[in-house]
């Protein structure tokens, strides 16, 4: 098994021990929406986005406050929870790329000037990232903690066409490309149980991931929103959301073909309790994390148990 540091107990490379080290001290993410639009909502390049958004990426309630305003109330909330000390701006909500770079510098900016703010993590579409906002970033990453989300889903291009993607996994690929090697931290996330897929095909998207330039993951799980065309196929009976033990199951699958020092952000989705569908057992979130422990204990395995370097390939 891959040796535990202090702060990893885990049989996979956590976030939260990942940024302990990193920072030597607790550090957590505060969402923030900049009302940023996405490509596939205004028309540019379709209509109504992916079939299991319900209003963009997240559940906002931030409405009208600044970033400023977002980030203070955020630092109150997670120091009295979690005892955080240091914090990290994610622009989460749509695109936040999809803006001209003087509109992102100035609101990049705005963040990171709050006290005790010490780095950006910004979640994107990888069609929304041309060079010159990744020249911007690149120059953050100089001085200060950088991430970007790049939002994939699934290496098969059926499936990204069956979700009302409008980006390819070629799009996708290019942009980890065109962003290592800048001192970015680069996180691909995917989503188990899409419509149509199977579980060799889950498995065929984590090699992929295991194959690029890319220093974390985040897994999630399809769950079904209210008021989405999701929803409406999964009224109809035309989706079936996967069970807790198949879930886990393909989780672990997963992690064991991840290279061993991908950071692993996420391992499931927090859904909003008033819009969810199914299924329900999506709610408990700590059960979910649990099961994949005790599984990943059964196996006797963990992370990178089936990677090796010769086992990848330059995609």
């Amino acid at each position: 098994m891959i040796s535990a540091s202090p702060t990893q107990t885990k049989r996979y490379t956590d976030l939260r021990s990942f940024l302990q080290r990193r920072f030597g001290c607790r550090v957590h993410k505060i969402t923030l929406d900049a009302h940023f639009t996405c490509p596939n909502l205004d028309g540019s390049k379709a209509i109504g986005g992916c079939i299991f958004c319900h209003q963009g990426s997240g559940h906002s309630t931030l409405g009208a406050l600044s970033v400023a305003e977002q980030l203070e109330r955020g630092k109150t909330y997670l120091r009295r929870r979690h005892k955080a000390e240091r914090f990290l701006a994610y622009f989460q909500r749509y695109t936040n790329t999809y803006a001209p770079v003087e509109t992102l510098r100035h609101l990049y900016d705005k963040a990171l000037a709050v006290e005790d703010v010490v780095g950006l993590v910004v979640g994107t579409r990888p069609d929304c990232v041309p060079d010159p906002v990744l020249d911007l970033l690149q120059g953050y990453a100089r001085r200060t903690y950088v991430a970007v989300e790049y939002g994939l889903q699934s290496i098969h291009d059926r499936t990204l066409e069956r979700v009302n993607r409008a980006h390819g996994a070629a799009e996708f690929v290019d942009a980890v490309h065109r962003t290592a090697g800048r001192g970015i931290h680069t996180c691909a996330h995917v989503m188990l149980g899409l419509p149509g897929e199977t579980r060799a095909d889950m498995l065929a998207t984590a090699q992929a991931i295991a194959a690029l330039p890319l220093d974390g993951i985040k897994i999630h799980l399809t769950y079904v929103l209210k008021h989405t065309v999701l929803g409406d196929m999964y009224l109809q009976g035309q989706y079936r959301p996967m069970e807790i033990t198949e879930y886990v199951e393909t989780v672990c699958d997963v992690l064991e073909r991840l290279p061993p020092g991908m950071v692993i952000h996420r391992l499931t989705g927090d859904p909003p309790r008033d819009l969810l569908l199914a299924p329900q057992w999506a709610l408990h979130k700590w059960q979910v994390l649990n099961a994949i422990d005790a599984e990943l204990i059964r196996r006797e395995s963990f992370q990178g148990r089936q990677w090796t370097r010769e086992q990848t390939r330059n995609l």
